[in-house]
């Protein structure tokens, strides 16, 4: 049987909301587990797919969060880095939409840390997929090992990024870049809108894709909130609606979109090479049980994914 396991390489970030306090001179903050990579392995574990995640855990308090929550999801941490660094702290404030602004303290923090000889000894025999992306890919002095560790996986595993750009942190000039090399590593690239405007300010996203299949990458999906998403296979493309759902926040929506593309394919045998099988048919149906597990996402406050029971209810009372 081929590998069925898909690697996720990245970020942990303790996600911290605020909340009503006891006197008006107090800020009350609830600390959620999150960060865009460690989201999405939580979101593959859930749905049954077997999720390795290559992270650096700080020992702090935060560290301990992100590991119990990582393992009680399900999550192999087997190659996770125990790390001496501190832990990266993002404090969200959200519109009356549930859309998430981020202000960020992550100087020095362990995500950051990678070196080539932490990489170096991972075994990828199991995995048919890799994916990473956010910060990981950009910041330093780790992002030069990671995007190294992707070009050796690239022989043996369907690579699989997304950018999810964090202005606050990273200048998009930046992320701008490494793009083209990134596309050309790549066999998926999943982003969002706004991803999107910041990277290719002003351009369609059919256009947008076209451009990135050139450099290199065969599909693209474009994740338009309300509005569902876009994907293109080598420049065919389709769109597929979002599934109506009660909005408590976004946060983490994405994420849970690329979990269930990726497990979709995977549960299918379509990861492990080029996706030299795949056809617009499949990427129509693993968008749309991608957009099932994002809106299960989205009822729920914080990056909290669904887990396999929960999508066949959402499924049974006619949301699928």
């Amino acid at each position: 049987m081929s590998p069925r396991q898909i690697t996720v390489l990245g970020e942990c970030v303790a996600d911290a909301f605020a909340e009503p306090a006891n006197a008006s001179n107090e800020l009350a903050l609830r600390v959620l587990p999150g960060g865009g990579p460690a989201n999405t392995a939580v979101a593959l574990a859930r749905l049954d797919t077997p999720a390795r995640f290559l992270a650096r855990l700080s020992g702090d308090v935060f560290g301990r969060l992100f590991r119990a929550h990582l393992e009680a999801s399900g999550v192999d941490l087997s190659y996770a880095v125990a790390a001496a660094e501190p832990s990266t702290l993002a404090v969200a404030e959200l519109d009356a939409a549930g859309q998430a602004a981020f202000s960020f303290h992550a100087q020095n923090t362990a995500d950051w840390q990678w070196t080539p000889g932490e990489l170096a000894r991972v075994d990828l025999s199991e995995t048919a997929c890799v994916h990473t992306g956010s910060l990981a890919l950009v910041r330093e002095p780790g992002g030069a090992a990671v995007e190294e560790f992707l070009a050796a996986a690239a022989p043996r595993a369907t690579i699989s990024i997304d950018p999810n750009v964090r202005p606050l942190l990273v200048r998009p000039e930046v992320y701008r870049a490494r793009l083209a090399h990134w596309c050309a590593l790549a066999d998926i690239l999943r982003l969002s809108e706004d991803d999107l405007e910041l990277l290719l300010p002003g351009t369609p996203p059919e256009q947008a894709c076209d451009i990135w299949h050139a450099a290199g990458v065969r599909l693209v999906v474009i994740t338009l909130g309300a509005d569902g998403a876009l994907a293109s296979l080598d420049g065919e493309r389709l769109r597929v609606p979002a599934v109506a759902t009660r909005v408590v926040d976004t946060v983490g929506a994405g994420d849970s979109f690329t979990a269930g593309l990726l497990h979709h394919l995977g549960a299918r045998g379509l990861l492990g090479g080029r996706l030299a099988d795949l056809g617009l048919d499949e990427v129509a149906e693993a968008c749309r049980f991608g957009t099932r597990v994002a809106a299960l996402t989205c009822s729920v406050a914080g990056p909290n994914p669904p887990w396999r029971n929960q999508l066949a209810q959402l499924a049974a009372a006619g949301g699928a």
